[in-house]
């Protein structure tokens, strides 16, 4: 950790920096407590960050061994605002937004971006995301739920110096700054998007009329033997999220969870609310797929942007992805360097990941969800 901290420093040559992100795996658990006064003493800035089950840093991926991984910014003309968050408060602020403005010391009109670290065990994630989107409808928010802990109070939160261990640490960015969001849910669609004909809340009951379960037979006969097998573990279900269009592919799906069929009921149980006359598909996930879906989302951005590369990044990868999934490590970084460089990349793998699907934010699973950093105008 010392030399890390060394190590920037040097970088730096002598500016003081604005912002420390940092994450740790839970073998600093012991040093959870000391880590932010340790790392302010050498780099100064507000220190924010939590603790993950692996960790990312200087393009490479750790996991399943003691990592630590420190992102140092110095932002002119930014304003840094880290604040902490408990269900209580949530509850408190309810849905005002001049409660919210004067809680996190920013308005909606000051355009703020959001860096957004929960704990799994002790916050309501989608309500935080879903009253944000409310407070800040044109702010982006990024980020990813701490992990490394098995019980509720393991994993550290901080935020300003302060160490927590339970609600949610984020920050706060406002001013010459705007954060890119890229969300890779990795899935491909299989057969073809149906109307949902009959449902209650997250319970689909007729898809064009039809039982769940005669769509996915008839789905199951219709597949190769390959997609057949994924259709045993890695079957999901995406939400069209742009409706007006009229043909759908990669990026127009909210992709969520199936968790079974009622075998009373027949109803087909995911892990979100449907509506009556929504669009879905079902998809697939496998590791083709996945990295197809990387690289085209990076390729879409580099090429959207016109080569003008930000001046940093986080990852926020699911703790289901990196070796354990692709065989071999760091292949999101890869994937990343391959098509933006040496852009400076820290993060870390999550119970979870939080990014925008056609400008809404949602808690996602499996994916990884990144922010990319750039002055305004660039």
């Amino acid at each position: 950790m010392a030399q890390t901290v060394s190590d920037i420093r040097r970088q730096l040559g002598g500016d003081q920096c604005d912002v420390v992100i940092a994450f740790a795996s839970p073998h600093h658990a012991a040093h959870y407590q000391s880590i932010p006064a340790f790392v302010q003493e050498g780099l100064g800035g507000q220190f924010f960050g939590c603790s993950g089950g692996g960790v990312i840093g200087g393009g490479r991926e750790v996991e399943a061994r003691p990592g630590f991984s420190l992102s140092a910014a110095v932002l002119p003309r930014v304003k840094v605002l880290p604040f902490h968050l408990t269900d209580a408060d949530l509850a408190a602020l309810g849905a005002r937004a001049e409660r919210w403005e004067e809680r996190l010391g920013v308005e909606a009109a000051e355009d703020p971006q959001f860096v957004l670290l929960p704990d799994p065990f002790s916050c309501d994630v989608e309500h935080l995301l879903s009253m944000l989107d409310q407070i800040y409808p044109c702010s982006p928010k990024i980020g990813g739920l701490a992990s490394g802990a098995r019980k509720a109070g393991g994993n550290a939160l901080w935020a300003g110096g302060a160490m927590h261990s339970e609600g949610v640490v984020g920050l706060a960015l406002v001013g010459d700054l705007v954060i890119d969001t890229l969300v890779a849910q990795g899935c491909r669609p299989v057969g073809e998007p149906m109307f949902v004909t009959r449902c209650h809340d997250n319970r689909i009951y007729e898809l064009d009329g039809r039982p769940p379960l005669d769509v996915l037979r008839e789905l199951y006969e219709r597949c190769d033997e390959d997609d057949r097998l994924l259709m045993q573990h890695s079957l999901f279900l995406g939400l069209v999220m742009a409706p007006s269009r009229q043909n759908y592919g990669r990026g127009d799906f909210l992709v969520r969870n199936i968790f079974g069929i009622d075998a009373e009921s027949g109803a087909l149980a995911i892990g979100a609310a449907v509506k009556e006359n929504e669009v879905v598909q079902f998809h697939l996930r496998d590791v083709i797929t996945s990295a197809e879906d990387l690289s085209e989302l990076l390729q879409r951005y580099r090429l959207d942007h016109d080569g003008a590369e930000p001046q940093g990044s986080l990852l926020f990868s699911c703790l289901g992805r990196g070796k354990g999934f692709y065989g071999r490590a760091d292949h999101d970084t890869d994937a990343f360097r391959a098509f933006l460089g040496q852009v400076p990349l820290g993060g870390f793998f999550c119970n979870g990941e939080i990014g925008a699907v056609h400008g809404t934010t949602f808690l996602h699973g499996y994916t990884s969800s990144f922010g990319l950093f750039r002055q305004k105008g660039r």
